[in-house]
């Protein structure tokens, strides 16, 4: 009876601790949750302090409408850049008209081109130089480096495609008389470790967190990803200046 009554004991402290590690996992579930809902709600209308980053703007993905680029100079943008379509993307009719635009606010405009890794140099440097004026108005140009070319319909060694960058890029340089601005990916890094092999101004990309994934120092941070504001009825990136 003895030995029964110690073991029962036992089965009821082991229920007992059960209880209470699965309600210290629910609640920090719960935890979790309502960290992750606060920290998307404080992002939608986050920027950095203009105090330490006074010169800050945005980025206007391709196909965009509606954008209000005087609210965005009334919001403390002082530049914005125009996000091209890329060659194998959805064309882009508005892009002539939403340049204009910026350009009338009084914001400092500059031009995104998004790479391609699974395509040649010269269609995409064509499609730069044809919807892209010469300008000394304009800041320096960006090519936007995000994915690899792992999804190419055809195999693209990693020297191919850093032969191609570097083409792409000497070409555009070339139309804007101005050095270009790589907008890298922690992806794109990983792969090809661009920082290293092009000696260009870098733009990095992650939310709050200042980035560090290129081993060496940044001019552009996209801060924000998703920025609600009334310069736009979609979200829009954020972007700072370090100097």
């Amino acid at each position: 009876m003895a030995k029964a009554r110690r073991a029962g004991s036992r089965r009821r402290r082991k229920a007992s601790v059960g209880r209470w590690i699965f309600r210290l996992l629910a609640m920090l579930a719960l935890f979790g949750t309502v960290f992750a809902a606060w920290f998307w709600w404080d992002m939608r209308g986050w920027k950095p302090d203009e105090a330490r980053y006074p010169e800050q703007g945005a980025v206007i993905a391709s196909g965009a409408s509606g954008t209000r680029f005087q609210t965005l100079k009334a919001l403390g943008g002082d530049f914005v850049y125009l996000e091209l379509a890329s060659v194998g993307g959805a064309p882009d009719p508005g892009f002539a008209a939403r340049l204009k635009a910026a350009q009338a606010s009084g914001l400092k405009v500059g031009v995104i081109y998004p790479f391609d890794p699974c395509r040649r140099a010269d269609p995409q440097s064509a499609r730069f130089t044809r919807m892209v004026p010469r300008s000394a108005d304009l800041l320096p140009p960006a090519v936007a480096l995000r994915n690899p070319a792992d999804g190419c319909a055809s195999p693209v060694s990693d020297a191919a495609v850093e032969s191609e960058l570097l083409t792409l890029v000497n070409q555009i340089e070339m139309h804007a008389g101005k050095s270009a601005v790589l907008k890298l990916s922690k992806t794109f890094q990983s792969r090809y470790n661009a920082a290293r092999t092009f000696s260009r101004d870098l733009w990095l990309m992650r939310d709050r967190a200042r980035p560090d994934y290129a081993g060496r120092p940044w001019l552009l941070w996209s801060v924000n990803s998703q920025l609600v504001s009334a310069a736009s009825p979609d979200p829009i990136e954020w972007v700072v200046v370090q100097r």
